[in-house]
């Protein structure tokens, strides 16, 4: 297919910084939403993460004489110089407290009151538009009233017309099932229609995504199974998991989680080529949530999650493999993000 036969080169050329076209991208991890935001035509004044590694990898991507990366904490940022000189604000908040796998504390939760310090930066640069991605746990959290809450908040003493929808990763050529939500804020007297971009007809597998992949460093880089796990795995089909297992097998990996209950399919899980992935997470072999590779016995590697991810070949990563596993597991994918830039760029005025 061509879906990954034209991946693209992250490449950046300015003769000038245009500001309808600029953006600040916050809790900006590897770069997924960042290079998405890039192919789709907008250009980064500022990029800023709180982790070395992240930062590190932004460098080695995104790194023009145009665009600041900044390694802060997001709590001790000032955006006061670039009032009314961006574009766009966007930032992935950090999700784990709204997390169906986590505690869902919330804004009980230290990283849930990061929304609170995401409003005081749009209230210091006053961007056109604002871009909040997050796990669709923050829909649901305290039956819908945190997130009610939120929306309110976000309005801006009403200066800010939000929309928000609920988009799988899958409907926009990323072949990975992966449900995330979208709210943007718009300033209302930009006097403009925004709607959020159509799925797309392709819906890429994880055939697509491994098709013609290199055989490069990052392509070796893997966590190992045991050998016991490996002899497990060998009794599991493309697309299968523990329930493949005769009972005594079942009994004797799940141990007391086999009298828990719930489905646990994500226990020595196998992916299929013929579908798309499951989501990918901050490890691919952690217990609960195995992401075997469809026809070998053996986690996905670096180049394998990159790939789901639709980063491109060119992307390099900086850090430990256990840093690379988790920067882009917790990217947004780049391609739902360049549907994203795009509708953006299509706004009705």
């Amino acid at each position: 297919m061509e879906f990954f036969k034209n991946i693209y080169i992250v490449y950046i050329k300015m003769s000038k910084l245009n500001y309808e076209n600029s953006f600040i991208e916050v809790f900006a991890g590897c770069g997924g939403l960042s290079t998405g935001l890039i192919k789709a035509g907008f250009n980064p004044l500022l990029l800023v993460d709180n982790d070395t590694n992240c930062v590190e990898t932004l460098k080695l991507n995104h790194s023009t004489e145009y665009t600041k990366i900044l390694k802060e904490d997001v709590t001790k940022l000032d955006l006061t110089e670039y009032k009314n000189k961006v574009h766009i604000l966007a930032g992935g908040i950090p999700c784990q407290s709204w997390s169906l796998a986590g505690k869902r504390k919330g804004l009980d939760d230290k990283r849930g009151n990061l929304f609170f310090d995401f409003i005081k930066l749009i209230k210091e640069c006053i961007p056109d538009i604002f871009l909040i991605e997050n796990v669709y746990g923050l829909l649901i959290h305290n039956r819908g009233e945190t997130f009610n809450y939120l929306i309110d908040l976000l309005s801006i003493d009403n200066q800010y017309e939000i929309k928000y929808q609920l988009l799988n990763s899958n409907d926009y050529d990323v072949p990975q099932k992966r449900k995330r939500i979208f709210i943007i804020g718009l300033k209302k007297d930009l006097n403009c229609k925004y709607s959020f971009p159509k799925s797309c007809k392709n819906k890429p597998t994880i055939k697509d995504a491994f098709y013609n992949i290199p055989k490069d460093f990052e392509y070796t880089q893997c966590n190992k199974y045991s050998d016991k796990k490996i002899e497990f795995f060998k009794k599991i089909p493309s697309g299968g998991c523990w329930v493949d297992l005769d009972e005594k097998d079942q009994k004797d990996y799940l141990g007391n989680s086999y009298n828990s209950g719930g489905g646990k399919r994500g226990i020595l899980r196998r992916l299929s080529f013929d579908e798309p992935s499951l989501t990918l997470l901050t490890s691919p072999s952690q217990k609960q949530t195995e992401r075997c590779h469809p026809s070998e016995i053996r986690p996905l590697n670096i180049r394998e999650y990159a790939r789901i991810q639709t980063f491109p070949d060119e992307y390099k990563f900086y850090g430990s493999i256990t840093s690379k596993y988790k920067q882009i597991g917790n990217a947004v994918p780049v391609n739902l993000a360049y549907h994203i830039g795009l509708s953006i760029s299509n706004l009705e005025y």
